[in-house]
């Protein structure tokens, strides 16, 4: 679901990572594996910035031949949080209900660099009627 596409180019002896799908996530690293993992701080940050900002999450395209990058597990579980509350219409203060909690509970729900843990956002998904499935490939 949140499996984005990477632009890896040479770049002054380093390697410059793009993302075609989301233009405000960009780095680099001395290898290539360096700039992948940081690659996927760059992806959650711009990531954050669509769910501060209230806006759709970017999908992501089918780009053959390309690496991909995923954001780690606990904040692929936040952004499809935030996907079904944005489809179902929900906002926080409703959700803070459903789950008779306070808002800023929730806001730390959605906040990708939050440490929550697995179950609170399982009851959440639960209570927006969905739940996680977890494949390890």
């Amino acid at each position: 679901m949140f499996d984005y596409p990477v632009i890896l180019t040479p770049d002054d002896g380093a390697i410059l990572v793009t993302f075609p799908d989301i233009p405000e996530a960009i780095t680099f690293g001395e290898t290539e594996q360096e700039a992948l993992n940081h690659a996927v701080d760059a992806l959650e940050t711009a990531l954050s910035f669509y769910v501060n900002a209230r806006q759709d999450l970017p999908m992501a395209s089918i780009s053959k031949g390309l690496k991909r990058v995923q954001p780690r597990v606990i904040e692929c579980v936040k952004l499809a949080l935030y996907s079904e509350m944005l489809k179902q219409g929900v906002r926080k203060a409703e959700l803070a209900r459903r789950l008779n909690c306070h808002t800023p509970q929730v806001d730390r729900l959605l906040d990708l660099t939050h440490a929550s843990r697995l179950e609170q956002l399982e009851k959440a998904l639960n209570i927006l009627g969905r739940r996680i499935d977890l494949v390890v490939g």
